[in-house]
């Protein structure tokens, strides 16, 4: 597999559980605002690193680290991602997976076989405007279908968005309110401007903003919160 990062621990990525990182190359979105633009645009441009070094990572801290998250890029474009967790759980620790949804077939086999414990998926914006923010051309009955699967599935997971200035508004949230309808959590994530980004021309939301977006979203999501803001 493709791995070109390893944060070896981590608080943060894995809710509630000690937990290293992995980061895959490649991505079937295009989102301006990306963070990880080296693994987006050009991923062989980055240093490999080797499954047996990640796995033998996760065996020498066992009873540490008790998950592994695996992001991107987009992890299910991996060819090879089922093999990869198979190796990850038989040394039983958790799985979450980073996922922007575009892939529910691969998703909903990871899902039936129990080799995922937690999906971690991104929604863009709603459905009128996802186009514009994933930067490709987007058919937003594939995202219902991942928005659904995760949904019903009966394993840990959320939906998180991250809030450009440019990109979202309140009526955006009441579009994204109705597209996940019955979620269990919801985040907002404040967006931070860096230079790993794709494009640099993107602005954020203050908290005291972000907090009537989460307003706004309540009414249709059992949880909401902000992450990523001070």
């Amino acid at each position: 597999m493709q791995i070109h990062g390893l944060n070896k621990t981590t608080l943060l990525d894995y809710p509630g559980i000690v937990a290293s990182t992995v980061f895959t190359g490649s991505c079937n979105f295009r989102c301006p605002y990306c963070q990880n633009a080296d693994l987006v645009l050009d991923p062989m441009s980055q240093p490999l690193i080797s499954e047996e070094e990640v796995l033998s990572h996760v065996k020498k801290r066992k009873g540490i680290i008790k998950g592994v998250c695996i992001t991107g890029g987009e992890p299910t474009l991996q060819k090879d991602l089922r093999e990869f967790i198979v190796k990850l759980k038989e040394l039983d620790v958790l799985v979450k997976l980073d996922t922007n949804g575009y892939r529910p077939d691969v998703t909903k086999d990871l899902i039936k076989e129990g080799l995922i414990d937690y999906v971690a998926m991104d929604i863009k914006s709603s459905p009128e405007g996802y186009s514009d923010v994933a930067g490709i051309k987007i058919d937003t009955s594939i995202i219902k279908e991942s928005v659904d699967l995760i949904m019903s599935s009966g394993i840990d997971y959320e939906f998180r968005t991250t809030v450009i200035r440019e990109f979202h508004n309140e009526e955006t949230f009441k579009a994204i309110g109705e597209f996940i309808r019955g979620a269990e959590k919801y985040y907002l994530q404040g967006y931070i401007d860096s230079e790993r980004v794709i494009e640099r021309r993107f602005s954020s939301y203050s908290r005291e903003e972000l907090e009537k977006l989460v307003k706004i979203v309540s009414p249709y999501v059992q949880f909401v919160d902000i992450r990523g803001v001070d």
